[in-house]
C-alpha cells in the first residue's frame, strides 16, 4: 500500500510540475494555428497529434493541465477553509445555531452538486473564477457536515472541559484545541474531493461555462474536439486521458490516505 502511495503521489507530482513547466517543456505555442498540419496523427514530431486547427495537442494538454489543476486545487482549498469554519461554529455552539447551519447544509447536499455549480455558473460570467466560485459554492456543504460532526465527538473530551474550566473563550477554545484536531481530517477529506473537483470542472469546461477560447483546459479541448472523435480520435483521446488518470490518481491516494488514519468518511 505503501508503494502504490508513492506511486500516485509521483505520478501527480509529474502532472504538476509539467503543467507549472509548460512554457518551458511545451514544444509549440498552444495557440498557433498552422494550417499545414491540420489533424496529423501522433508522431515523433507532434506527440499527441494536431487538431483541425493545426495546433500542437501536447502543448494545449500541458497548458490545460494549468487551468484545469489550479482551479480544482483553488476551490478544493476555499471548500475547506469555508467548511472547515462553519464546521466549527456549528458543531461547538450547538443549538439555534447549529440547527440553522445544518438547514442550509441539507439544503445544498440534497441537489445534484455538478447541476447547483451549473446553476451558479450561469449566474455568473463564464471563466475560471466562475467555475471556481460555483465548485467552492457547492463543496463547502460536505466539509462542513464532516467538520461539525467530529467536533460534537469532541466538545465533551475532557481536554476540552478542561480549556472551559479554567476560564478559555470560546474563540480559544475553537482555534486553538479543537481546530488543530480537525486539520488532518480535512486535509484527507480534500484528498478524496479533489478528483470530483477535476471532473466537475472538466464538465463545466465542457459545457462552455469554463475557460474560455483560446485558452486550453481539458474539458473545453474534449468539447472542442468531440465532433472529429471517429475521424481523429486523439484529438479527444489525450485530453479526456489526462482528466481520468489525474481524477482517479486523486481519489485513490485520498482513499489511501482514509484508510491508513483510520477517518470515517464518506468516499
Amino acid at each position: 500500500m505503501r508503494i502504490l502511495s508513492k506511486g500516485i503521489v509521483a505520478l501527480l507530482l509529474l502532472v504538476s510540475v509539467a503543467s507549472i513547466l509548460a512554457p518551458i517543456i511545451a514544444p509549440y505555442d498552444p495557440d498557433e494555428i498552422n494550417l499545414d498540419e491540420l489533424k496529423i496523427p501522433p508522431d515523433a514530431k507532434h506527440l499527441f497529434g494536431t487538431d483541425n486547427k493545426g495546433r500542437d495537442i501536447f502543448s494545449r494538454v500541458l497548458y490545460g493541465g494549468r487551468i484545469s489543476l489550479s482551479v480544482a486545487v483553488a476551490a478544493a482549498f476555499l471548500s475547506m477553509v469555508i467548511g472547515l469554519l462553519i464546521g466549527l461554529v456549528s458543531g461547538y455552539l450547538g443549538g439555534r445555531t447549529d440547527t440553522a447551519i445544518m438547514i442550509v447544509v441539507d439544503f445544498i447536499l440534497a441537489f445534484p452538486s455538478l447541476l447547483l455549480a451549473i446553476g451558479v455558473s450561469v449566474i455568473l460570467p463564464p471563466g475560471i473564477y466562475t467555475v471556481m466560485i460555483a465548485i467552492a459554492s457547492v463543496g463547502w456543504a460536505s466539509f462542513a457536515r464532516l467538520v461539525r460532526g467530529h467536533v460534537l465527538s469532541l466538545r465533551s473530551a475532557p481536554f476540552i472541559e478542561a480549556a472551559t474550566a479554567i476560564g478559555c473563550s470560546s474563540r480559544r477554545v475553537l482555534f486553538v484545541h479543537l481546530l488543530p484536531q480537525c486539520i488532518p481530517l480535512v486535509i484527507v477529506m480534500t484528498g478524496l474531493k479533489l478528483g470530483g473537483y477535476i471532473l466537475a470542472e472538466a464538465s463545466l469546461s465542457f459545457l462552455g461555462l469554463g475557460a474560455q477560447p483560446p485558452a486550453p483546459s481539458w474539458g473545453s479541448m474534449v468539447s472542442a474536439n468531440r465532433a472529429f472523435i471517429v475521424s481523429a480520435p486523439w484529438m479527444v483521446i489525450f485530453p479526456g486521458l489526462a482528466i481520468t488518470v489525474t481524477s482517479l490518481s486523486f481519489n485513490m491516494l485520498g482513499d489511501i490516505w482514509r484508510d491508513r488514519y483510520g477517518f470515517k468518511i464518506p468516499g
